[in-house]
């Protein structure tokens, strides 16, 4: 695939549209999202699996716009929970959750369990005249109280293997090295490369 002179970013989400725009800042593509739209559309993320959500919502918006579509879903998985919130984690303590709300039934549900190892599992779509899919995956565990300011999410009770601080404790720079959805987007731009290298 050619590099793209625009790319549209498929999610309403503002802080993951704040990572993408700071990891694919060496690009140079001009990158328009939906909440550039006047009237945007939500994208019922129905899909069982993350990759099948990722892309619903690139498939979409790359119908929707003509412009070749990004999009990302993103899990936390916890092994002392089989594995779950997972897709559901954006919505694991209900519709139209806070962050903190989703943090405080992970911590409820994880309470006297000695495992707490998970991982963050982050898959992105890129729809344009083909599809295709890259993965990023950040091991950790679940800490038992939230540390850190930053991030979002489950960022204040994830720790990531090998690091001292917490996703919420670290810059956005230091985060994005290391993160999921750093690493996924890592895939995408070294794609990028090598097929217009």
């Amino acid at each position: 695939m050619k590099k793209p002179d625009k790319l549209f970013l498929a999610s309403g989400n503002g802080d993951k549209i704040t990572e993408f725009r700071q990891i694919l800042r060496s690009l140079e593509i001009e990158l328009t999202s939906t909440l550039d739209l006047e009237a945007s559309e939500e994208v019922d993320e129905d899909q069982p699996t993350l990759e099948g959500n990722a892309l619903k919502k690139a498939r979409f918006w790359k119908e929707k716009t003509g412009l070749p579509a990004l999009s990302d879903d993103t899990g936390l998985e916890v092994d002392a929970l089989g594995g779950a919130p997972g897709v559901f984690s954006a919505r694991y303590a209900g519709e139209q959750v806070t962050y903190e709300e989703n943090v405080r039934k992970l911590l409820e549900d994880l309470r006297g369990a000695e495992n707490r190892k998970a991982r963050f599992r982050t898959v992105i779509a890129l729809v344009g005249e083909e599809e295709w899919l890259f993965e990023g995956v950040c091991e950790g565990v679940i800490l038992d109280a939230s540390r850190g300011q930053g991030g979002f999410g489950y960022d204040p009770v994830f720790l990531p293997d090998g690091s001292e601080q917490t996703f919420a404790e670290m810059s956005s720079s230091e985060k994005n090295a290391i993160s999921h959805r750093g690493r996924a987007l890592q895939e995408f731009m070294s794609f990028l490369r090598s097929e217009t290298g």
